[in-house]
């Protein structure tokens, strides 16, 4: 029986990168080395680091440090914002003192109790009778701690309304249900409640990317899903993620991936 929201990674081999949406998540890294690009700036996590991600973010991956031997290996955990108000609450003195953005994706060493209570969470795989009483306890525990860690106030301002973090997230959900429709800065900044000016400002700052950019990264991944997964061809794919031009998507999508689409899926199915 599974434990819900927790995932296992294991890769005991360097691949090429892997573009994917992190959604908002605890991973603690046990072993080997990993390479995460968001937008224009580089994470880079190993063995005995903690990674938060505090919202959905479109990312590429690639292990970097794996073998046969010595494996990369993590132990990943998500939440939804419903968790973090339960395992938070409501500490306005906490958020005021957080109100600065702060990235949405940060890493860190992982202290004993983080990986006390990470491990006992893993471990109760092996005890599926208790499963249902003490995952969801043992996941409280994690982001109580993290919310009271060096990086909990970017946590506990998105269990706040009136925070910026707060809106910041309603636009980055909103974009997420409709990133192949046409989005205007205008639409968003009045879902987020500011000006357009302020969300580009505090959405870069929390993403490394304008809200559009944002949008072109979901657009371009999930383009790139379609073709590898769904055999589809480059003119329907383009389509189905909201381009109007193949040729403007395959420019797009070769800036984004370092190669053509047809070049990057035939190098993705023959093993590179």
């Amino acid at each position: 029986m599974a434990v819900p929201s927790l995932y296992f990674i294991h890769q005991s081999f360097v691949a090429p990168p892997i573009s994917r949406v992190n959604k908002p998540s605890f991973c603690l890294v046990l072993q080997g080395e990993k390479e995460v690009l968001l937008g224009d700036e580089t994470f880079i996590y190993r063995g005995g680091n903690s990674v938060v991600a505090s919202v959905d973010l479109p990312v590429i991956g690639q292990v970097t440090v794996a073998t046969e031997v010595a494996p990369y290996i993590a132990i990943m955990v998500e939440f939804t914002l419903d968790d973090l108000i339960d395992a938070v609450g409501h500490s306005t003195e906490r958020i005021l003192e957080g109100e600065d953005e702060r990235r949405a994706l940060f890493v860190g060493e992982s202290d004993e109790a983080l990986r006390d209570v990470t491990l006992r969470l893993a471990k109760l795989v092996e005890r599926p009778e208790h499963i249902d009483t003490l995952a969801p306890l043992y996941k409280k525990e994690l982001l109580y701690l993290l919310a009271n860690g060096p990086f909990g106030d970017v946590l506990t301002q998105l269990s706040y309304e009136g925070s910026r973090a707060f809106q910041i997230k309603g636009v980055i959900d909103h974009i997420m249900r409709h990133f192949s429709k046409v989005l205007r800065n205008e639409e968003l900044a009045q879902i987020g409640s500011m000006s357009v000016s302020s969300l580009h400002r505090h959405f870069k700052e929390v993403t490394t990317m304008s809200p559009l950019q944002y949008q072109k990264q979901l657009r371009l991944q999930e383009a790139r899903r379609l073709l590898l997964m769904q055999s589809a061809d480059i003119g329907e794919a383009a389509f189905q993620v909201g381009y109007e031009s193949p040729s403007q998507f395959s420019r797009e999508y070769a800036r984004l991936f370092g190669m053509s689409p047809r070049a990057d899926i035939r190098q993705q199915r023959t093993g590179g």
